[in-house]
């Protein structure tokens, strides 16, 4: 549970800056890393990021935690690219006691290259949505994204997915907490197992409480429409202060 908490979201400074203002810089930001043809841009968009995650002392567990996955993914793409695409060779590396060719490990330079392009839009565009998560609290995202127009069903599938994944985690912690008293997970045989019993088990939780909620909200008169926060009216400095930013980063990306 302490890896999704919010407890680690204190005073900083974009902690009073209007969620409509973040996800709106947050949109351009990944609208200029995904088309950026080079470097600069999303190392620079990802320091600044890093430098925002400092100063709201996010956790370095949760730091590493929420990079891991995306910076896998980069990596894999870095080596996909060096060894499998281009055409000017960067280096040869024969393998010991092999008598083919095609067992030659090969780099190439603009594979590389590519390659390191990519995973910089990779890292950077994580940056910008791991800075917007940490700063905003979801209810105040979620009344951004219905300020922008999104779709009702889309913004009341998320608060419902939202609300129940912490449900869930305390069944299954409470599961396994169980199994694993009783010695379920003591071989890889009873371990898997185990899991499967637990997987099984979520999924009937999951159509016990969508049920449930169903039927309470009825009762409680849900005709479709979800309240959510109201807006408060935007602020001259938060808008000019965005407009400055989003428009020093798009100098740079059109250099």
């Amino acid at each position: 549970m302490e890896i999704f908490s919010e407890c680690f979201k204190k005073e900083h400074m974009l902690s009073k800056i209007d969620a409509r203002v973040k996800i709106l810089v947050s949109l351009a930001m990944l609208l200029m890393v995904l088309s950026y043809k080079g470097f600069t841009l999303p190392v620079l968009i990802t320091l600044t990021c890093l430098f925002l995650c400092i100063n709201m002392k996010i956790p370095l567990k949760v730091f590493l935690l929420r990079f891991s996955e995306p910076v896998f993914i980069a990596s894999i793409i870095l080596i996909l690219k060096l060894f499998f695409s281009g055409k000017e060779l960067l280096f040869s590396i024969p393998i010991p006691s092999s008598q083919f060719s095609l067992l030659t490990l090969t780099g190439y330079k603009d594979g590389l290259m590519d390659g390191l392009m990519i995973a910089s839009r990779v890292i950077g565009a994580v940056s910008v949505v791991v800075v917007i998560g940490f700063s905003t609290p979801f209810t105040e995202f979620v009344a951004g994204l219905s300020w922008l127009k999104v779709p009702k069903g889309f913004t009341e599938i998320l608060m419902f997915s939202y609300r129940y994944i912490f449900v869930l985690l305390d069944d299954a912690m409470v599961i396994y907490n169980a199994q694993k008293n009783r010695l379920g997970y003591s071989s890889i045989r009873r371990g898997l197992g185990s899991f499967g019993i637990l997987a099984g088990s979520l999924i009937l939780k999951v159509f016990e409480h969508s049920h449930n909620i169903t039927v309470s909200m009825i009762q409680r008169g849900y005709d479709g429409n979800m309240p959510v926060l109201k807006q408060r009216p935007f602020k001259l400095s938060e808008i000019i202060l965005s407009v400055v930013f989003i428009t020093a980063m798009g100098i740079i990306w059109k250099i």
